[in-house]
């Protein structure tokens, strides 16, 4: 078996669709995917949409219809996770799940992210978040109150999150992560 360590980095996921133009509206009118293709796959599989947010994939999504998918799981535990960019984002997208009549929402404060759980209108388990500035151990969870400013939210994670184990900046959890894989590779 070769050494050579295997780096992955995710691509897409695919996710079956009981109504796939329903769902194909909620990921493209709530989450702002644009779908790049869409038609009939291989035989034996349903209608496939392929969506993207970034010119650099052609599909980070790809909806299959299939009219009796498996039974999804608890979302925490069963979900894709999409990064957002800052807690606006996280608030815009509250704002547009309530707009979009979705009542599922549970915000989150992982300690090392801020996040945002929800499922799509087929029951499947979705999570948009932002890194924080800090690493704490995980598992971890506690409440999220997004209606609170960008500065109050860091510091109400500060606060709650720096008597747990591992609390750190989370640049020197990466660095010393970048160390023990360099180590490995070594």
């Amino acid at each position: 078996m070769s050494t050579t360590p295997l780096r992955l980095q995710l691509s897409h996921s695919t996710v079956p669709a009981r109504d796939l133009d329903r769902m194909i509206a909620f990921y493209t009118e709530v989450l702002g995917f644009l779908v790049t293709n869409r038609g009939e796959p291989v035989p034996g599989m349903g209608e496939m949409a392929f969506m993207s947010q970034t010119p650099s994939e052609h599909h980070q999504l790809v909806l299959v219809a299939n009219p009796e998918p498996a039974p999804r799981s608890f979302m925490f535990a069963d979900h894709l996770a999409f990064r957002v960019s800052s807690l606006d984002h996280l608030r815009a997208l509250a704002d547009r799940l309530v707009a979009d009549g979705n009542t599922s929402a549970i915000p989150i404060d992982h300690g090392n992210a801020w996040s945002l759980y929800f499922t799509d209108p087929e029951g499947n388990g979705l999570e948009c978040f932002l890194d924080t500035p800090f690493h704490v151990a995980q598992p971890y969870g506690d409440s999220l109150d997004l209606s609170l400013s960008d500065d109050e939210i860091e510091q109400a994670t500060r606060t709650k999150a720096s008597a747990h184990a591992e609390f750190q900046p989370f640049t020197a959890w990466r660095e010393h992560f970048a160390t023990r894989l360099h180590q490995r590779e070594g």
